[in-house]
């Protein structure tokens, strides 16, 4: 007896800031709110923890820029 693959449904969504894609396995709630990585750490870049390494790839500078 053959067993059948469930297929994954997914969502496509794009970023209301940046404009990139993304491909989502969840249906959102809110479509319209939703943020990219880089967007959400661009908004948010006292809460990025992420390693130096990944940073550097990423050309990110380290030290954030303060807007005045």
């Amino acid at each position: 007896m053959k067993r059948h693959r469930r297929e994954k449904i997914t969502y496509n969504y794009t970023c209301s800031l940046t404009g990139e894609e993304f491909v989502m396995t969840g249906k959102a709630k809110e479509p319209k709110e939703l943020l990219s990585v880089k967007a959400f750490y661009e908004m948010n870049t006292d809460m990025d923890d992420r390693p130096a390494v990944i940073k550097k790839r990423l050309g990110v500078s380290e030290i954030p820029e303060i807007k005045q």
